[in-house]
């Protein structure tokens, strides 16, 4: 008998009053167009009152130190199991935190090294670059350091005498010139060696010189600088740390040559591998290592080949260990986050998935989903929000929700299974029955943008080349390249290309689209115009701010060993403004009224204000007519925050765009207008560069560039450029398979 999560009125963000009933130890799949309010009934609702209830149950002590979550709205949940959410947050992290560390595989080959490693120098410790005994002494562990720029600092083509120190605080050199050990007139350049070293790294055997009454130590430039700055202790101001950044950059270790570890430690051998090689190796030859690896079963190797084959099983087989978590993409990390939970023996746990489809090839999403079986089969329930056609074929259950976005979206439009959504009429239905076609009309292909050779990652000297006022698609699997190449050919070639991710605008409770599209400084102005009251009293960052809250809208209360609370203003009642500001009005709103206008009220709204309608239809245009104007930057989507970055842009000209797979979070509905867009940008005279694994945009370019042929060490080079038509007799390109 099947077992279910009931979710009874749902009211959270822009739900209908919804109730639901999930299957348990089931893979359910949420759909529906962006915006139509997927993530309030599965992180808003279900992830977020999981967590809250747990963390109620642990002692106020521990709660203070746990993430804070408010209770939904929502009139009851029953049979909710405890949630595990893996989300595509990046991991950041620092410059510490590598993918090794991040799995707890860092320890596993720890203790290896330890057992079974030659010379034996001492315990898991010394194999840790982030401890004194394991890490090299001169980076302390990084792998770099930061050096003096030198053809910032000294100019070689002058002498002292003629100001060849071009640190503005080491300007003076008159310890230089007092010293004798220089030809004050001679350039730099014709130092000798000994000359050289004197000046810049000191000589002990110098000792003191004498400056009129006072007898000063002598060291040399670079000695003084590492003193002053590098090697200082405390804090930096600001202003000083400017000055470094300026004068300075960061290289290789040139003891450890960016291997982290001591010299002892690196002396230490598992197999004809240090520990640093054994790191660096691509996880796919990493597998190949460890498998001929021949020790006795205590020594950890036979769970490290295990938590090796769950990462390459989940695509990442083109990663090494050393790979630093802050350079991991969202889908990369959120697949780093799952290998944790594969081998644990938990049951009857709900794992929530943020579409982990993500940066994925077609290639790579069969392997992805023969995770989401294993986590099932092993009595968990597995809830997903995914557009991916691949992967909403594997859903036991299906939920979609509309019909449309915000509040045009909120309602439960089908539940049942992947056979009755395929023949019901709700949008996901109709679009999943449909087959795009690849474009056989590509425009014509003139002149082209060149961008350096480079060899950056895994590229193989590669250069891009791209059909200007073109829609060019760049394909091929996770770690082929293609983002390498894209930032260290074409971007470092015309450097006023406008990249649009999925971090395209700051996201911050005080932004919103009326800020960042640029009106609300003039709707403030039309504000003031009408009333006689200053600009600034229609800002709630300014002289507008509810007293209270400060503009923020809500109080944060901070109980000792409580959780903090977040409330609504009871001043401002969340508005914001001081209730002074809101009895003035504009064409009978007040300010408030006009921040709640969806996009296409506004439209209409402003219709006789040319420069600020002009914006809000480019918004209009993108696909966010149903966000309001005032809703807060920090709760839109990456997919929302790009088109928003697009919609700025909406009407230049003559520019190049780089989007950065911008079809992440769009439902297949979505796919045809954000094409509508891209070719609105490209017929407008612009070159369109999008980095994509979508198969209907892949279809739809006027040009390919297919990276790889696989990922890692296996790819790295441009395997095909033309027409899309072409690709497809391709015998090398994986993408050519899925067309």
């Amino acid at each position: 008998m099947t077992e279910y999560i009931n979710i009874i009125n749902d009211q959270e963000n822009n739900l209908k009053n919804i109730s639901l009933k999930i299957p348990k130890k089931q893979i359910t799949i949420f759909t529906g167009v962006s915006g139509s309010g997927k993530s309030s009934v599965v992180f808003d609702t279900l992830a977020n009152e999981s967590q809250r209830l747990l963390g109620e149950t642990l002692p106020n002590f521990v709660r203070q130190f746990l993430p804070k979550y408010e209770r939904p709205r929502v009139e009851h949940i029953e049979h909710l199991p405890a949630s595990i959410v893996i989300d595509q947050k990046s991991l950041g992290g620092n410059v510490r935190s590598t993918l090794a560390t991040i799995t707890d595989i860092a320890p596993i080959v720890r203790n290896i090294y330890a057992k079974v490693g030659e010379p034996h120098i001492g315990g898991a410790d010394y194999f840790s670059f982030n401890f004194p005994a394991g890490m090299c002494p001169t980076c302390q562990g990084i792998g770099r350091k930061t050096v003096v720029n030198m053809a910032k600092f000294l100019d070689e083509e002058k002498s002292l005498n003629e100001g060849a120190v071009l640190f503005p605080p080491y300007k003076r050199v008159d310890v230089y010139t007092a010293s004798g050990l220089f030809d004050n007139d001679k350039p730099i350049k014709d130092y000798t060696a000994k000359e050289r070293q004197q000046l810049l790294d000191g000589d002990p055997a110098v000792g003191k010189i004498k400056m009129g009454t006072f007898n000063l130590t002598y060291e040399g430039l670079l000695e003084k600088f590492n003193r002053n700055y590098l090697q200082r202790d405390g804090d930096i101001p600001e202003r000083t740390q400017k000055l470094i950044t300026e004068y300075t950059h960061e290289d290789v270790c040139d003891l450890c040559h960016g291997q982290r570890f001591s010299q002892a430690t690196l002396k230490v051998m598992v197999g004809n591998y240090n520990i640093a090689d054994l790191m660096s190796l691509q996880l796919t030859d990493l597998a190949d290592v460890l498998a001929k690896f021949d020790f006795a079963d205590d020594s950890g190797v036979q769970t490290l080949r295990g938590q090796i084959n769950h990462l390459i099983e989940l695509g990442l087989g083109y990663l090494t260990l050393d790979r630093e978590t802050a350079t991991l993409s969202g889908g990369e990390s959120q697949r780093v986050k799952l290998v944790k939970h594969l081998n644990n023996s938990l049951t009857d746990m709900l794992y929530i998935f943020d579409e982990p489809s993500v940066g994925l090839h077609p290639r790579d999403v069969e392997r992805m989903n023969q995770i989401f079986i294993k986590l099932r089969d092993k009595g968990n329930t597995v809830i997903i929000i995914e557009h991916d056609p691949d992967v909403i074929k594997i859903a036991d259950w299906v939920i979609e929700i509309g019909p449309k976005a915000g509040v045009h979206g909120g309602e439960v439009m089908f539940e049942g299974t992947y056979a009755e959504l395929l023949d019901s009429d709700t949008l996901t239905g109709k679009f999943l029955k449909q087959t795009s076609s690849v474009n056989q009309t590509p425009r014509t292909v003139g002149e082209f943008l060149i961008g350096q050779k480079t060899s950056a990652h895994n590229l193989k000297a590669q250069q891009l080349r791209i059909p200007e006022q073109t829609l060019t698609v760049l394909t091929g699997v996770a770690g082929s390249g293609k983002s390498s190449l894209v930032e260290n050919s074409l971007r470092l070639a015309y450097p006023d290309a406008v990249f649009v991710d999925q971090n395209s605008l700051a996201s911050n409770t005080r932004s919103n689209p009326a800020t960042f599209i640029g009106i609300m400084d003039a709707i403030r102005k039309l504000f003031a115009k009408e009333t006689g009251q200053p600009v600034g009293l229609f800002s709630y960052n300014s002289e507008g701010a509810c007293e209270t809250c400060g503009g923020r809208g809500f109080v944060e209360s901070n109980l000792a060993f409580m959780e903090t609370v977040r409330t609504t203003c009871e001043t401002c009642e969340g508005k914001r403004y001081k209730q002074a500001v809101l009895q003035y009005h504009f064409q009978d709103k007040n300010i408030v009224d006009i921040l709640d206008l969806t996009v296409e009220d506004a439209v209409q709204f402003f219709k006789k204000q040319a420069a600020i309608k002009k914006k809000i239809v480019a918004m209009n245009e993108v696909g966010l007519g149903y966000l309001t104007l005032g809703q807060s930057t920090a709760t839109l989507s990456g997919g929302e925050k790009q088109r928003l970055k697009l919609a700025a842009e909406f009407y230049q000209k003559g520019s190049i765009y780089i989007l950065d797979e911008p079809s992440t979070g769009l439902h297949l509905s979505d796919i045809a207008n954000l094409l509508k867009i891209i070719e609105h940008f490209v017929d407008a005279g612009n070159t369109v560069v999008v980095i994509e694994h979508q198969l209907d945009i892949i279809r739809q370019a006027d040009w390919i560039i297919d990276v790889g042929p696989d990922a890692g060490d296996q790819g790295g080079r441009i395997i095909f450029e033309g027409p899309v038509a072409e690709l497809a007799d391709n015998p090398v390109s994986i993408t050519a398979q899925y067309i």
